[in-house]
């Protein structure tokens, strides 16, 4: 199990799309949800993404914008239009104007002619302690070119709003969500980039077995002596190799990895005690694995607990 697999598990699309629409200049879209993550691109024409607190980014056919919540953003055609900005989100939608494919206030034209934009807008509820740690490495707001991998997924896109056909939701759900992979490697990969370690590392022939492996099966007895002989080579060599990419040894990463499992599992599992979430991340004693959540949380597994239920009913 690779490491973004792991970290982007979480991130689906589930009913998320918030429409596609075509739009004719003036307009001005304001999205506000403030969801976790929201995924913007144009199948034809342009536009501007105005996020909250950042500088304006310009969206050409093709290009793709991820924006990182939990700040809102506008989409117009131009800053500083004159149109009157319309409130976008998640209960926009009314059945009678076709569910995800049209929304209420939107100007949707019904062609393509000269001037006109086809956006397509999908936003990602991310939950979770594991999720989370991808959206620590990703900045407010990032674009991708096209002429990359996520071209081909676009074609797809277009091809599936211009009809109304059973199943369409699931569709573009699973679209979306390989669009959002497609961009994120694409971001990651890009030359002066600076991805967090551990992306760099999944490249290590030697390193990146070792989280591999550590991510296959977080609960095992792992030892860096095991980690070396799987790896096939030194413990020096792993731990030094390790340390200097990811930036901690190997048995720390797995302390952090096994508590921020735990976390969801304490949080999502309402009914699992503490003893079998203990457990089911490698301790054989819960006394322990409370010490190393503690440490590492700053928080004893109940307290986390209480409080997750608690955001959690905040959220509904």
């Amino acid at each position: 199990m690779a490491v973004f697999d792991d970290l982007i598990r979480g991130v689906r699309a589930q009913g998320s799309l918030f429409g596609s629409s075509t739009l004719t200049p003036p307009w001005a879209l304001h999205f506000v949800d403030g969801p976790p993550l929201t995924l913007c691109t144009v199948l034809g024409g342009s536009g501007w993404i105005v996020p909250e607190h950042c500088a304006p980014e310009p969206l050409r056919a093709y290009e793709t914008v991820v924006v990182r919540g939990p700040g809102t953003f506008t989409f117009v055609d131009e800053v500083g239009t004159r149109a009157e900005p319309v409130a976008c989100g998640e209960h926009c939608a009314t059945p009678e104007q076709g569910g995800t494919r049209h929304r209420l206030g939107w100007n949707d034209c019904g062609d393509d002619g000269d001037g006109a934009t086809s956006l397509i807008v999908g936003a990602y509820p991310v939950r979770g302690e594991i999720s989370r740690r991808l959206l620590d490495a990703l900045p407010v707001v990032l674009r991708v070119d096209p002429g990359d991998t996520g071209d081909p997924v676009l074609d797809h896109l277009a091809a599936e709003v211009a009809t109304d056909t059973p199943g369409q939701q699931v569709v573009l759900d699973r679209l979306l969500d390989w669009l959002l992979v497609c961009t994120l490697r694409t971001w990651f990969d890009r030359p002066g980039g600076e991805p967090p370690a551990w992306w760099a590392a999944q490249r290590d022939p030697v390193v990146g077995e070792a989280l591999r492996l550590l991510h296959a099966d977080p609960a095992a007895p792992w030892t860096v002596s095991a980690l070396a002989d799987r790896t096939g080579v030194s413990r020096s060599t792993l731990a030094k190799r390790f340390a200097d990419l990811v930036g901690e040894p190997p048995l720390t990463y797995l302390t952090h990895w096994r508590m921020t499992l735990a976390a969801d599992l304490l949080v999502e599992q309402e009914t699992t005690t503490v003893a079998e979430v203990a457990r089911a991340v490698g301790y054989s004693d819960p006394f322990g694995f409370s010490a190393a959540f503690k440490r590492v949380r700053g928080v004893n597994p109940s307290g986390f607990r209480s409080a997750g239920a608690r955001r959690m009913s905040a959220q509904r």
